[in-house]
């Protein structure tokens, strides 16, 4: 069974960065599609953008040009770049394989507010 830990989270004004990061246990990590999902209070968690195994994304449209997804498989980690972060992107955001597969981590808050 595959945990999950996203530390990397915070405050920012908008249009300020953040990186996050997601750590996987487990042997299996390197051969699964990976996402960012974030849920905002009283919303769903969507898909924010996800990373194959072999290192080719896809984002949500309102994060293309903003956000970059990466991997590093032999640190069994998956970064995500947030730049130019908006008040409506203030969610929690979590890491899981694409589709959802395994159990979910803590997730990440993030907070983007004057």
């Amino acid at each position: 069974q595959v945990q999950l830990v996203e530390p990397g989270g915070g405050w920012v004004q908008p249009g300020g960065s953040l990186r996050l990061s997601c750590k996987a246990s487990g042997s299996i990590f390197s051969i699964y599609a990976v996402g960012w999902y974030r849920q905002a209070p009283g919303k769903q968690r969507d898909l924010v953008a996800s990373i194959t195994r072999d290192g080719s994304t896809n984002y949500a449209d309102s994060v293309k040009g903003r956000f970059t997804i990466s991997r590093d498989n032999a640190k069994k980690t998956v970064y995500l770049q947030m730049n130019s972060l908006k008040p409506e992107e203030t969610a929690v955001y979590f890491c899981n394989r694409d589709p959802p597969a395994w159990s979910w981590g803590q997730g990440t808050q993030v907070t983007v507010s004057s």
